[in-house]
């Protein structure tokens, strides 16, 4: 998304950009910092900032970049919103995205082929790919679905129709919407209109295309590939594509029903150390699809798996174009795609492993981007790194350097497991860890300011910080069993993102200040009672330079949780650090994807999952229908830019 059209004010932020980041890092940790020996547990103190004044002005609320009154924490099951602002559905799960398809069935007994017709389940990432302001293409994830809602019988007594309708569900839907007197709606006669699902042709390219570890009986090839899962978060490139990340793909691979029950009953199934490391296990009960498709039964169609976790390349406005699958991005469980043009002219494609205890990587073409000339291979000719952090004990801030996982170098070679640069792709994870890795508190989302100076990523949350050996404390990852997450960034030397060093900091400390006090649970000097929040998971910028923040976190509104209400966006100033809460959900969601007319004066925003678990929502239908993931727009009453 940092791609899109900046607005004409956003002029008014590009300054010296190395003097923002001197100015960034005093300000991040305005009142704590961290003390103290792993061994010795964690201490932490407050210390005032050097230019504190700063961030006090920003904390009383007198952030130029942020116009709107923050919100109150919310548990109800709808959308708020700060006054003046309003928003209406564009989309829910199971709505038609053709003309003459069969509207929503609530019953819980639509067809694949109804399904193939319709909005797919639990939006994620997405992107707005205009034709004018108040026109363009939407191309939107659908990451998985809920057995519980999707069927009659709750996934209690799968099917393989069943598990055909749930492929369906999943993937890519690319829709054209449009602004009338009514508000934004889909048209549904446009002819880029598409489902993209997890059976739909797919190419993979780069180095690991055609690798023996990418074929099957079925694609003796090893290079083209039926479908697209788990979608996650995204990207957009400038010359106009979407980038579909393929995350946590391992769950829909097991060893069947049979082989499954012999297992529980003693017998051993081995699972590989590749296989191991993806998580993927015989067990999958939830969605069952190693039951009935044997492309996903690892026993039967081995080199299956291998063939998703991926980041895929999708020409929206092209809907006979064949998505791609480019290795050369690496393979691990993908979040988004941060996408720039560096000053040099490569193109540079930030990344996150959502995982506990994975990591980060950045890829950088061999070839520059220039407009309107072939892009085609700059995907998937270039070279792929990941990060290692230091610092200083006690110090939330350091320095940081960019790892190359090229075979032949840093020890990637077949001495140390590894044959080929399309191994080394393959087994991403493997690679990451052979050459010394900094091990991060679940990695999700970029997002590179619109000057280009700062690159920000959002580390959810993860329980086994300072428990597990593998993952001790480390400055980017300061606490044990980190139930709050945190936002890191880092400039790169010399504002140059294909150089491989960059010093780094942290933007914000998620916390709760009511529950504890005077330690790093309270949360950094820029968290309050009035702003507090838990797991940071989506964040985009949009052209004035606001940093947009949406969590995935718990909802108890209990205990540790206590006074966050349901999961919500916030909006933060990078330069000052204040966060206002602009939006709260409905109960049980996780609020997830982003995109913004070209104007801005449009924000569109996914709401995931409501209800999943607890069955307590009825979003966006009320009454007792039944919850569905949907998009919503916002806009302001007065038609302004949205968060001015």
């Amino acid at each position: 998304m940092t791609d899109n059209h900046p607005h004409d004010n956003c002029a008014t932020l590009h300054h010296d950009q190395n003097a923002d980041f001197t100015q960034h890092t005093q300000i991040s940790i305005s009142r704590r910092t961290f003390l103290g020996s792993v061994a010795g547990g964690m201490a932490a103190f407050f210390l005032t900032s050097p230019i504190a004044q700063a961030v006090n002005a920003a904390l009383s609320g007198k952030s130029a970049l942020l116009g709107f009154a923050a919100i109150k924490a919310s548990g109800e099951d709808t959308v708020r919103l700060p006054k003046g602002y309003q928003y209406q559905i564009l989309m829910s799960w199971g709505d038609p995205v053709f003309s003459g398809a069969p509207a929503f069935d609530p019953s819980g007994k639509a067809t694949a082929a109804v399904q193939e017709q319709q909005f797919g389940d639990n939006t994620d990432g997405m992107s707005f790919f205009p034709l004018s302001n108040d026109r363009g293409v939407l191309a939107v994830n659908n990451e998985y679905i809920n057995p519980e809602y999707m069927f009659a019988h709750q996934g209690k007594s799968m099917t393989a129709e069943d598990v055909k309708t749930a492929q369906a569900a999943h993937g890519v839907t690319i829709v054209e919407i449009e602004k009338t007197s009514r508000g934004w709606q889909l048209n549904q006669s446009a002819k880029v209109n598409r489902r993209i699902t997890a059976y739909t042709p797919t190419q993979m390219t780069g180095p690991a295309a055609g690798d023996a570890l990418l074929k099957t009986k079925d694609d003796p090839s090893g290079s083209s590939v039926l479908g697209t899962l788990n979608n996650c978060a995204s990207g957009q490139t400038p010359w106009g594509t979407y980038l579909s990340c393929e995350e946590n793909f391992n769950k829909y691979f097991g060893a069947g029903s049979e082989n499954t029950a012999a297992d529980q009953r003693g017998r051993s199934i081995e699972i590989s150390p590749a296989f191991k490391r993806y998580g993927i296990k015989a067990e999958d009960k939830r969605f069952q699809w190693s039951y009935f498709d044997k492309r996903f039964n690892f026993l039967e169609t081995p080199n299956e798996a291998n063939r998703f976790g991926w980041i895929v390349e999708i020409d929206p406005l092209n809907p006979d174009s064949i998505p791609k699958k480019r290795t050369a991005l690496g393979r691990f469980k993908h979040e988004n795609a941060a996408l720039l043009v560096d000053k040099s002219g490569h193109v540079v494609v930030y990344m996150g492993d959502d995982e506990r205890g994975e990591h980060i990587y950045k890829y950088v073409s061999k070839d520059k981007y220039t407009e309107g000339a072939d892009s085609s291979t700059l995907l998937d000719e270039g070279t792929l790194y990941v990060a290692r952090f230091s610092s200083t004990a006690g110090d939330l801030k350091g320095k940081g350097e960019w790892i190359e996982l090229s075979f032949g170098k840093n020890g990637l070679t077949a001495e140390n497991g590894f044959n080929s640069q399309a191994e080394v792709l393959i087994n991403t994870r493997l690679a990451a860890t052979h050459v010394g890795a900094t091990t991060m508190d679940r990695p999700e989302w970029i997002a590179v300011h619109p000057d280009k100076s700062t690159v920000f990523c959002t580390l959810t949350n993860n329980k086994y910080r300072g428990i597990k050996e593998n993952q001790p404390l480390n400055g980017p990852n300061p606490r044990e069993n980190n139930q709050y997450g945190q936002i890191i960034r880092w400039n790169p030397e010399n504002n140059n993102h294909i150089s491989h060093r960059f010093d780094w900091d942290l933007f914000v400390l998620a916390g709760n200040p009511v529950v504890h006090h005077n330690n790093l649970k309270a949360g950094s000097g820029n968290i309050t009672r009035e702003n507090m929040f838990n797991s940071p998971d989506g964040i985009s910028f949009d052209g004035d330079g606001r940093l947009w923040i949406q969590t995935d976190g718990k909802y108890s509104n209990r205990g540790e949780f206590a006074g966050m209400g349901n999961n919500q966006m916030l909006c933060a100033d990078p330069v000052s650090g204040e966060i206002r809460r602009f939006m709260t959900g409905p109960v049980a969601c996780e609020v997830t994807g982003l995109a913004f007319s070209p104007d801005y004066t449009t924000l569109f925003v996914g709401i995931q999952h409501p209800g999943e678990k607890n069955n307590t929502s009825h979003f966006p239908d009320g009454g007792n229908s039944k919850p569905r993931s949907s998009i919503i727009a916002i806009t302001k009453e007065d038609g302004g830019v949205i968060g001015s």
